[in-house]
């Protein structure tokens, strides 16, 4: 029994192997890193390990052992968490849902603002671990405290789920103000990538809603803000970007959605919408409202192609202004509290961003953008990464911090 046994990890082991170098040599080799990145090898080797994580959790997943998604989050959440001694973190359910509370442990004789923090991650990866090193130092540096929200993900959970467990969460942080000591005038929503996302969609059903405290902002890290036009500059020029690619996004997006992804070509090039839904939407999705000088290097301009009626059939649902906040009517998005919008340059989602701030402007929303000119999607999770933290980082949740102090 012992010889197949050492046969059968021999085998094991030269798997293994062959699989990491096979993603070094197609992805640590050849990834696209953009001569502005400050530390292109740092970003190098976290493309790489994100590939291989990736790539594991498919052959995982071919093998039907587990998803690709959760042998992901099983992975990262290996991280053994670092304990802020300044900062009291409480895990919590509301109800089914799992949150952390995130207190400053020096007391306060008023009370303090709130966060409601919603993490990245496509609904892929990401989790209340993920993102704790953000949130303690959030809720340390800007003396707030801090909610996070582990709402339900794929593969299990498609849309809308994660989006009724942060609305559920929020409710009931909302309703319980007193009780964690925030005042209820300095209420913000705060999220990055598809957490980004599903802050403004949040904020934009809260409206509606008088017996809730009114939020006072809305934090929107690289957010993820419309899941119909695929050809902005941002798309074109940043489609080949680490950690944020457009095959990995649009995994992430056809899975959340739940669309079939033979439809991919299709919708890439917009053939799964309408002439008339572009000719309404053009006043806010279109290249004209982004700014000339992020139109540089390969773009070009979208071309007019036929319907395709079964695609439309299948995708009309992300047409869903929860699917797509960006395009939101305007007495909805005129109401908007005052916004803070991260955007990096080397992002696919960028022109999510620059949209979003010219809509809220233009309707007399007060905005405070900032845009990462070496920043590429999911920079702020390297806060706390040690060797492999970016500096760009800091600066987000330094500029996020100052905004917070001026509510």
């Amino acid at each position: 029994m012992a010889v197949p046994f050492l046969l059968l990890l021999q085998a094991a082991c030269v798997f293994s192997v062959g699989v990491g170098l096979w993603v070094v040599c197609n992805h640590f080799l050849t990834a696209e890193i953009p001569v502005a990145i400050g530390h292109p090898m740092k970003l190098r080797v976290l493309h790489c390990i994100f590939e291989l994580l990736v790539t594991w959790g498919m052959i995982f997943e071919k093998l039907r052992i587990c998803s690709m998604p959760q042998f992901v989050r099983f992975v990262h959440d290996l991280v053994p968490l670092k304990e802020d001694p300044d900062v009291l973190v409480t895990d919590l359910h509301y109800g089914t849902i799992p949150v952390k509370l995130y207190q400053p442990k020096v007391s306060s004789c008023t009370l303090r603002p709130g966060i409601v923090f919603y993490h990245g991650g496509g609904a892929v990866m990401g989790s209340l671990r993920t993102h704790y090193a953000i949130c303690c130092h959030l809720s340390k540096k800007s003396d707030s405290v801090v909610l996070a929200v582990g709402y339900r993900k794929l593969p299990h959970h498609k849309f809308p789920v994660a989006l009724r467990d942060c609305i559920a969460a929020t409710t009931h942080f909302l309703k319980s103000l007193n009780t964690y000591g925030v005042d209820p005038d300095r209420v913000a929503l705060c999220g990055d990538s598809v957490g980004g996302g599903m802050a403004t969609a949040i904020c934009q059903r809260f409206l509606g809603c008088p017996d809730l405290p009114k939020i006072r902002a809305q934090i929107l890290i690289y957010p993820s803000l419309q899941a119909m036009h695929f050809q902005l500059p941002s798309h074109q020029q940043n489609k080949n970007v680490p950690m944020s690619s457009q095959d990995f996004a649009f995994y992430c997006w056809s899975a959340l959605l739940d669309v079939n992804p033979s439809w991919k070509s299709t919708i890439l090039e917009g053939a799964h919408l309408p002439a008339e839904f572009w000719e309404k939407y053009r006043k806010w999705l279109g290249a004209e409202n982004i700014p000339e000088r992020f139109k540089k290097g390969t773009y070009q301009p979208m071309t007019s192609v036929p319907l395709n009626e079964a695609a439309y059939l299948e995708t009309s649902h992300t047409l869903d202004f929860v699917n797509s906040p960006l395009i939101a009517e305007d007495e909805v998005v005129s109401q908007l509290p005052e916004t803070f919008i991260v955007s990096c340059e080397f992002d696919l989602l960028r022109d999510d961003s620059l949209l979003y701030k010219k809509r809220l402007e233009d309707l007399g929303v007060p905005v405070t953008w900032h845009h990462m000119e070496d920043g590429f999607h999911g920079v702020l999770s390297t806060l706390d990464m040690g060797c492999l933290h970016f500096p760009c980082s800091t600066r987000i949740l330094d500029a996020m911090v100052h905004f917070l102090k001026g509510l």
